[in-house]
């Protein structure tokens, strides 16, 4: 894969502005709706059962985040991501603090076994749960890896059968066959609430535009870090705060010349 690939999936949505239809959790709407703005993307917040199906089948990819748990919300994610698999949008999954609680777990298998997602996007604690393997976590925060990351990844993908991305200090994406590392980002996304849900929802923008999901995935990546990197140079003598504001900024204003300049991935072999 190369740079210029990767440039051309982020021009691809700004001209798309694709229609990203997310259930996400209270806590970071308002953040992920502007992200999304920022990066030149469409965010659409709808939750109600009686309109997730039409919804989910006119948008170009549909977000589930199960953050914020309740049942009713977890009724219509499992109505709209059939909807979405009917139409052949791609659905990308969240499972946020599974393994927590077991409730939290067990929507997270649920959602997996009823829907067909295309992505799943977590940390290492997060995947590793939802396929039954048992890793520390606190609250919705991982603790610290216990194995393999990439072998974890690899297996998440294979029973899955989708393709899977671990983030962390560095990002894994894979389909259980090919595998790529993304190195982008900034330690300080790690102090403003939202940060991961956000970027699963640019995931979404990018396959809202960009068929291969590996692709879509290491593009989405490289460019959600390389804004972080940007925001964070020009907010160092100050704080998270500060950084939140100007990372939107900057989700609008890194372009193509900055992905094909700073994006740091490669590809592996298990």
């Amino acid at each position: 894969m190369k740079k210029n690939s990767l440039f051309e999936t982020l021009e691809k949505v700004r001209e798309g502005r694709p229609l990203v239809h997310n259930i996400t959790n209270v806590v970071v709407t308002n953040f992920t709706a502007n992200g999304l703005l920022a990066l030149g993307a469409s965010p659409v917040m709808a939750y109600a059962e009686e309109e997730v199906a039409d919804m989910a089948k006119i948008a170009s990819s549909l977000v589930l985040n199960i953050g914020t748990l309740n049942s009713q919300t977890v009724e219509s994610m499992i109505i709209a991501g059939k909807a979405a698999n009917e139409t052949g949008v791609p659905v990308i999954f969240d499972p946020v603090g599974a393994g927590a609680t077991r409730y939290r777990t067990e929507t997270a298998q649920k959602i997996m076994k009823e829907v067909n997602v295309s992505v799943i996007r977590g940390n290492a604690a997060e995947i590793a749960n939802v396929v039954g393997e048992n890793w520390e976590i606190k609250g919705v925060d991982a603790g610290d890896a216990n194995g393999n990351i990439v072998e974890v990844a690899i297996s998440a993908a294979r029973k899955m059968k989708t393709v899977v991305v671990i983030t962390g200090k560095e990002d894994i994406v894979t389909d259980g066959e090919t595998i790529y590392v993304v190195k982008n980002g900034h330690p300080i996304l790690t102090k403003v609430t939202g940060t991961g849900c956000l970027l699963t929802s640019v995931i979404g923008a990018f396959a809202g535009v960009e068929k291969d999901l590996i692709k879509a995935a290491v593009a989405a990546l490289s460019f959600y870090g390389i804004a972080a990197e940007k925001a964070a140079e020009k907010t160092d003598k100050f704080g998270p705060g500060s950084f939140q504001f100007e990372f939107l900024n900057q989700l609008s204003l890194t372009s193509s010349r900055d992905i094909e300049q700073f994006a740091l991935f490669e590809k592996i072999s298990e």
